[in-house]
């Protein structure tokens, strides 16, 4: 038998109620055998500032960047655009330009919103940096889920059967496009 495919989910919220949180949680929870999925948060990343050395964190994230086969990024839309925790822990991961982890790596993107578009446009933004740093993004569909409100519960924990459905779906997807 072969060693699983290692997928690391990064929930581009901090709120303990995020229902980014909750998508991440999900994705461990609903991922195919196969599938080894980590979830890491990004409370400890400090701002980005290029005059200090890179915090442990950051080293951290690097390398859990690093040893994934794949990235999946779950992302809040804040002004049709990424979340500014997410986009800082990018900016300081995409260091060195075209050499960082990043770099060729294999990413997807999902997002879920209170709004009817599920958080597409921020995906939009999204895509486009990761393009800039040279990933190698999922060419499918991204998983959105819309009105979030009447699938997550309080807890930000993703309670909806159909959505559910569709992201184990979605992640049996995500692995076999990684091992191709």
């Amino acid at each position: 038998m072969s060693a699983p495919t290692r997928l690391l989910v990064i929930p581009g919220s901090l709120r303990r109620a995020s229902t980014h949180a909750g998508l991440a949680r999900a994705a461990a929870e609903l991922a195919p055998i196969d599938l080894e999925v980590r979830v890491v948060g990004l409370r400890e990343i400090p701002f980005f500032d290029a005059d200090l050395e890179v915090p442990e964190a950051v080293e951290s994230l690097k390398a859990a960047i690093t040893a994934a086969d794949g990235v999946l990024l779950a992302s809040p839309e804040y002004n049709y655009s990424v979340s500014g925790v997410l986009k800082n822990a990018i900016d300081w991961a995409s260091r060195p330009a075209y050499a960082s982890p990043f770099f060729k790596k294999k990413c997807a993107v999902m997002a879920t919103s209170p709004g009817p578009v599920g958080g597409a446009r921020g995906l939009m933004h999204l895509r486009s940096v990761l393009a800039g740093m040279g990933a190698d993004i999922y060419p499918g569909l991204e998983f959105r889920i819309a009105l979030s409100k009447q699938r997550f519960d309080e807890e930000g924990n993703l309670t909806d059967d159909e959505s559910r459905q569709r992201l184990a779906v979605h992640l049996t997807e995500i692995a076999e496009w990684i091992r191709a």
